[in-house]
């Protein structure tokens, strides 16, 4: 990749996604767009990776593997009381030139696949809008899965304004964002019936993996323990319900209609997906969004996704070979906020 285009993807990424979310990934991506040997060592990134995520993530993942160096003096997943980003940038520089070979082969082999549990708080309401256009069990089927975790939405509670409980109540992981703006959507306390679960990935991330856990704990941000917390209490309750799974590993576009023609006729077919599709060429974009309309020529589905046009989260309704689209609100990248505003328009 061009080092110009890889110097802009780190700017982007400092002031469009770590502002006022990571100072420690800000200050080193503004530092990274400047420097030539570090940007040539990104340039070994698989194509279609956010490459910043997957460079900041191989550098996490190996000091959580327990390299010693000055750097993990400046992460707050490894350390009570980190040392001040800004002075970070020198022992960064230096920690990946003395570990270049171990950084290159994490770029070449690895996927930036974060199961970011919180998510659910907007997946959640838009299950339960389509539970309620057809009152019959959902038949989950997530592409870019990773661990699963998301497959299990209706296995969380959640909070919207620190009072109201929804979901399932009993559950040991408790979820909150902030819906923005005056609409709410409408959705009941109690959990949609859901009838079967199926993620497909290129890689299936398993949680009884050491070398799995310890690469999804890298993607998550140094400062953000919220999130290790969220994704701990989630991974528990997925291992307890693994039976309940069917994660299956290769092309999602491809293995799509095959899923689909397996399950009955008396369940609600819900194929969704967050934040993958930043990963797909357009052509391969395009392909998924074609298999699904032939898919809803022939029966009833539903297609929950964001970041394919925008970054707004979208769901296109396939009923009696109708199409509906409708945008459903606005999210933030690790769900702590929505704003929902369901706009719809009906093709025959």
């Amino acid at each position: 990749m061009d080092i110009n285009q890889l110097s802009k993807r780190f700017i982007l990424f400092a002031n469009d996604e770590c502002a006022d979310s990571s100072k420690l990934y800000e200050t080193l991506s503004k530092e990274t767009a400047k420097d030539e040997e570090l940007l040539i060592i990104c340039s070994h990134a698989k194509e279609g990776q956010p490459i910043p995520n997957l460079f900041f993530g191989a550098v996490h993942y190996l000091l959580l593997k327990g390299v010693r160096h000055e750097l993990a003096d400046y992460y707050l997943s490894l350390v009570e009381e980190p040392k001040k980003s800004t002075h970070a940038f020198v022992h960064f520089k230096s920690f990946c030139e003395e570990y270049k070979e171990e950084i290159i082969h994490l770029l070449q082999t690895k996927l930036v696949q974060t199961n970011e549990v919180r998510r659910c708080a907007y997946l959640y309401p838009s299950f339960s809008c389509i539970y309620e256009k057809t009152n019959k069990p959902l038949a989950l089927i997530e592409i870019g899965t990773s661990a699963g975790l998301q497959l299990l939405c209706d296995q969380y509670q959640y909070s919207y304004d620190g009072l109201h409980r929804y979901g399932n109540l009993n559950s040991p992981l408790s979820l909150s964002s902030e819906i923005i703006g005056e609409n709410v959507p409408s959705f009941k306390k109690e959990a949609y019936p859901v009838h079967s679960r199926c993620g497909i990935d290129l890689h299936i991330n398993d949680l009884r993996d050491q070398e799995d856990i310890c690469w999804l704990k890298a993607l998550i941000w140094p400062e953000h323990m919220e999130r290790r917390n969220e994704f701990e209490a989630a991974a528990s309750i997925l291992k307890e319900s693994v039976d309940e799974l069917n994660l299956v590993e290769g092309d999602g576009i491809e293995l799509l209609p095959q899923i689909v023609e397996g399950l009955p006729q008396n369940v609600t077919v819900c194929v969704f997906r967050t934040h993958v599709a930043n990963q797909m060429p357009l052509e391969t974009k395009k392909q998924l969004l074609q298999t699904i309309d032939e898919l809803g020529r022939d029966r009833d589905i539903f297609h929950l996704y964001n970041n394919i046009s925008d970054r707004f989260l979208h769901l296109d309704s396939y009923i009696d070979g109708r199409k509906t689209e409708e945008t459903l609100a606005e999210t933030a990248g690790h769900g702590e906020w929505f704003s929902w505003n369901v706009q719809e328009t009906t093709h025959v």
